[in-house]
């Protein structure tokens, strides 16, 4: 299926209130609940919590069997707690037909193509307190056909490529992209080399969203956007083979599956 709902199940573990969804899985969004006045780290990262004690993170493509999470109590009490992680098989995908330039790019092309990029990853060092997530996310575009799965191993033009780190969303050039959920919009820029039109959208906690491939960027950077509201315009534009849209999700610089994303609450 394309999306899974999320819900609260028993707790994995319990650590003076603690809880974590019972299943994990590689590139999974994690959301737990921590009682008042615990620290937690997940490989090196001090973990934001929320008001209510709500705080995320995100279990990469190749995340190990088991991870580490770090806790401290409201009475100083450190712990260490294991977390089993379930391992995914990955397809391969063969993408023929792409613009020679856009796999094997010119040294001055490669160059724009980094530039690019750092600005991209510039955009994902936020970590604000916003909560937007906390809603769950919707389809970005209606009646879409998936071209492209997140993880799978991508070999274009015969040229053994890095991970397809998105879900592909096949709709008519022109479609109207809109936000899955409520956020800041931290990038937009209507012609990267390899992307297109792209856009990024801030959900709080180190969370975003990217869009790319427009055909046509409707937003701003620093614009406050809603759920629904549309972003952009489907198309095929960058390193294409046909009119879509590539929905990438990050945790920070770790990109997950927008697959697993949690659905709004009916």
């Amino acid at each position: 299926m394309l999306c899974l709902m999320f819900t609260w199940s028993v707790p994995l573990f319990a650590v003076d209130g603690l809880q974590l969804p019972e299943h994990l899985q590689q590139g999974q969004l994690v959301i737990g609940h921590a009682p008042p006045a615990t620290q937690i780290e997940f490989q090196g990262h001090t973990l934001r919590i929320g008001a209510d004690g709500v705080f995320v993170f995100g279990l990469a493509r190749d995340a190990a069997p088991r991870v580490e999470l770090k806790l401290r109590g409201a009475d100083g009490q450190a712990q260490t707690r294991m977390l089993d992680v379930e391992q995914r098989s990955y397809p391969t995908e063969r993408v023929n037909g792409l613009p020679q330039q856009t796999v094997t790019p010119s040294p001055e092309i490669l160059a724009r193509i980094e530039r690019e990029q750092a600005a991209v990853q510039a955009a994902r060092t936020r970590d604000d307190a916003r909560e937007d997530f906390v809603h769950g996310f919707s389809l970005p575009v209606a009646g879409a056909r998936i071209s492209g799965v997140y993880g799978s191993q991508r070999i274009d033009n015969g040229v053994p490529k890095a991970p397809h780190m998105g879900l592909d969303m096949a709709v008519p050039t022109g479609t109207p992209v809109h936000a899955p959920a409520a956020g800041v919009v931290t990038f937009a820029a209507p012609d990267l080399f390899l992307t297109g039109g792209t856009v990024l959208i801030d959900h709080g906690f180190g969370l975003d969203s990217s869009f790319l491939h427009m055909s046509r960027v409707e937003v701003k950077v620093g614009e406050r956007v809603k759920r629904g509201q549309v972003i952009g315009l489907a198309g095929m534009t960058g390193r294409a083979t046909g009119p879509h849209v590539h929905w990438g999700f990050n945790w920070f610089q770790v990109r997950l599956d927008p697959a697993l994303l949690p659905r709004p609450s009916e």
